[in-house]
């Protein structure tokens, strides 16, 4: 027994001087990239940018194997956190609650997070703490997916559906006579989206109720969201999906790929609908960190944005990159999926029914259309919905939600890191919005519905179902 602890404690003991060692060369690579960089600044016209002196500089930040990380691992990958003098290491997480209360504990210095996660948070549905957002991950990149059994009972629904490639977007009203049906047995439809304050939660309900569908609400006393609901909705992990429908325990899901393509290829269900065409450009993921650690590193935050804000821009910058891109995520540390699934919808793509393979260019955004710019009326946008299924109990003045939105999403520090980018020549004055922190009214919805940011009880009060006002539980929808 002594002899084995003597080989465990020599391996450990090797082990650590490995890791010591790669981040001597680490560090070893970040001093000359930052001596080159000091040089280049003296020797260009460009001379007035500095490299930022941050306050720390390893760094852990967590993600959940999905496309739209993307961002974050490109980053470390081309070293542009090297460059702003981040060693980073990068962590999957098992599902999005351990991942945003690691980021709480200060086990995680950021990471990948849903968009409705630092709001959430912020607000006190679930875990209370001030958590931020500087910059915005992506738009698009969901989709619902329905079981085969599903489709086939759409398709019988809707003629104009069994076709080889039916007209999108597809909306739930041919899903609506299934869903009466299943209610009338006893044995309502269920289906699985990712966590409680997702955008696939949020999209879910939204397709579901343009067509009259109830989706459920949360009350008081019932933190799953089901009450009053045509369709069970639950959570499951992204990656657990296709499995999950597979064996029958729900009917359908909204994910993110490459969750909805990997089932296409194996062959286990149809994805109907993608987000993109539910909200046209809609924000998807962001990173967080808390406002405690900002405040302590700003510095280190900047320089954390810099290097996103450039990773996001040579994801858009060319095919190839996008390709390259696709290479990177398959491997096991980052999305761990074959590159031909997630090639799938990250290279202008996306399958729908087998063999119905359509241009999407837009599927997938992660610089385009100010697609890394923290808006505030995105902030604003899941606030209404948190409102309208009952995660927000009672009715708040307009007010509220600015001053919410402002509290959690920070353009300040996103212009701050875009400028200094701009002054290194790595970026221009037309990459940022003109914008006060607000979009234009959208109308880019399914169902039409047009959406101020600036006036969300306006906004929530046009919809037949969901909350409003000062409505508190789901009978006043």
């Amino acid at each position: 027994m002594k002899v084995i602890s003597r080989l465990d404690a020599n391996e450990r003991k090797a082990g650590n001087e490995q890791v010591n060692k790669d981040r001597l060369s680490v560090r070893a690579r970040v001093g000359f990239i930052l001596i080159a960089a000091g040089l280049a600044a003296l020797l260009s016209p460009r001379a007035g940018a500095e490299m930022l002196l941050v306050e720390k500089d390893e760094l852990k930040f967590g993600f959940i194997k999905l496309t739209d990380c993307a961002a974050i691992v490109i980053a470390k990958e081309k070293g542009y956190f090297e460059e702003e003098g981040l060693f980073v290491t990068l962590e999957a997480q098992a599902n999005w609650k351990i991942l945003l209360d690691r980021v709480i504990s200060g086990e995680l210095d950021g990471a990948h997070m849903l968009a409705g996660q630092p709001i959430g948070a912020t607000i006190g549905i679930g875990t209370q703490a001030h958590v931020i957002t500087p910059f915005s991950l992506d738009l698009n990149g969901n989709g619902i997916t329905v079981s085969n059994d599903i489709w086939a009972l759409m398709k019988e629904n809707d003629p104009a559906l069994a076709v080889d490639k039916p007209p999108h977007p597809i909306t739930a009203e041919s899903l609506k006579p299934v869903v009466e049906e299943r209610k009338e047995l006893g044995d309502p439809l269920r289906m699985g989206m990712v966590f409680p304050v997702s955008t696939h939660n949020y999209e879910l309900r939204y397709w579901l109720a343009a067509a009259g569908i109830s989706p459920g609400f949360y009350t008081g006393g019932d933190t799953t969201g089901t009450t009053d609901a045509d369709v069970l909705i639950s959570v499951t992990p992204p990656p657990q999906m296709p499995a999950t429908l597979e064996q029958g325990t729900i009917q359908g899901y909204c994910v993110g790929e490459p969750w909805n393509q990997q089932a296409v290829f194996r062959g286990i269900g149809v994805p109907v609908v993608t987000n993109y065409e539910i909200w046209k450009n809609n924000p998807e993921k962001v990173f967080g960190i808390t406002k405690e650690w900002a405040e302590a590193n700003p510095n280190t935050t900047l320089a954390m944005v810099k290097a996103l804000i450039r990773a996001g821009k040579w994801l858009d910058a060319t095919p190839e990159n996008r390709v390259e891109a696709v290479e990177i995520l398959a491997r096991s540390e980052y999305v761990g999926a074959d590159a031909e699934v997630i090639a799938n919808s990250m290279t202008g793509t996306f399958e729908f029914e087998k063999g119905d393979k359509r241009e999407m260019p837009d599927f997938n955004v992660f610089f385009r259309h100010h697609a890394t710019y923290p808006f505030y009326s995105d902030a604003v946008w899941f606030l209404t919905q948190m409102r309208r299924w009952g995660q927000i109990p009672e009715g708040k003045p307009d007010e509220w939600y600015d001053d919410v939105a402002k509290r959690v999403y920070r353009p300040d520090l996103y212009r701050k890191a875009a400028e200094l980018l701009i002054a290194e020549g790595k970026l221009t004055a037309a990459d940022l919005p003109e914008t006060d922190g607000y979009k234009p009214p959208d109308d880019g919805f399914i169902d039409g519905v047009v959406y101020d940011g600036r006036k969300p009880n306006e906004y929530l009060a046009k919809f037949p179902v969901g909350l409003k006002d000062d409505s508190r539980t789901a009978s006043a929808k």
